[in-house]
């Protein structure tokens, strides 16, 4: 559904969006991911061709974003950070507007404006000012907009910011039920809210790519800690000696303490074995558990790298 290679974007001399290459498959839910100024809107904005790209290639449905720019448009429902409604205009009317720019038929629009309005939680406020909706209204409004085309693609630029903890839900749900037939790709700043939600996650960190995978090729790097009493590189070698280790990394404690953190070969779970292989040596075990790490590790390990432009 996207295809992204080489991605580049320069305002002036500041390199915004530093050679990004990705792809998301159909029907998928993606989170972009990225602290303020990352490149996360920027490359929002070069998907829905409302920014040109300085150099490189992106695809949406097959079609150039900056040759084929009106067939792309058409196959896209976009939310950006700041929702741009006519203030004055009712939010019934800005929705009927809106479908009407973006070519629903005339047979069709009636109904499918109801069903956005009921979906996006919107109903009851269908006869008033868009300048007098409050941010969590004026955000679901602007989701009844991406939606009303129905668009294969839905990117959403901070879809639950200004919810409450209720409306967050109820939009998560949402977006989760609407992944079953759209593609959907979403920024967001809660890295819990996307770990719920999504297939696969994109990390920027200044303007490049940092990580580009399925949540579950995330999930097979399991870690087994260990902390026992006895000589480091003894220990070491007799870790390493278990059949399914993979692979055993040394670190510090003190106090005649040694730690490791192990990997094994098919996620083989060797708690048991590591217990019994200790207590054999009579090594004391004051530590020992099993690791999966999460979406934040991956987080926390991207934001400290240092910095790959210098």
């Amino acid at each position: 559904m996207i295809h992204v290679e080489n991605l580049c974007k320069y305002f002036g001399p500041v390199l915004a969006v530093n050679n990004v290459s990705f792809q998301v498959e159909k029907n998928e839910i993606v989170g972009l991911l990225g602290n303020n100024g990352a490149g996360k809107t920027t490359i929002m904005r070069m998907l829905t061709s409302y920014l040109p790209a300085t150099s490189g290639i992106a695809r949406v449905a097959g079609f150039d974003v900056m040759m084929e720019s009106m067939e792309v448009r058409k196959r896209i429902g976009y939310l950006p950070e700041s929702i741009p409604l006519y203030p004055e205009m009712r939010v019934h009317e800005y929705l009927t507007y809106r479908a009407k720019l973006k070519g629903v038929e005339r047979r069709q629009r009636a109904a499918r404006i109801d069903y956005c309005l009921e979906r996006c939680k919107v109903a009851d406020v269908r006869r008033r000012l868009n300048g007098t909706l409050s941010k969590g209204y004026r955000q679901r409004v602007g989701l009844a907009d991406a939606m009303i085309n129905d668009p294969p693609l839905l990117i959403l630029d901070e879809p639950t910011d200004g919810l409450d903890p209720g409306q967050k839900a109820e939009t998560l749900g949402l977006l989760r039920e609407l992944g079953r037939d759209h593609t959907i790709m979403l920024s967001s700043h809660m890295l819990s809210e996307v770990e719920s939600l999504v297939q696969r996650v994109i990390i920027i960190r200044r303007g490049l790519l940092g990580l580009a995978k399925k949540l579950s090729d995330l999930e097979t790097d399991d870690v087994i800690v260990v902390e026992a009493r006895g000589p480091s590189d003894q220990v070491a070698v007799a870790l390493r000696n278990l059949e399914g280790v993979a692979q055993v990394t040394a670190g510090t404690c003190g106090d005649g303490l040694a730690s490791f953190e192990i990997r094994t070969h098919q996620r083989v779970d060797l708690r048991e074995q590591i217990s019994q292989r200790l207590s054999k040596n009579g090594w004391p075990l004051r530590r020992l558990d099993l690791r999966r790490r999460s979406l934040q590790d991956r987080w926390n390990e991207i934001n400290n790298w240092e910095d790959r432009a210098e």
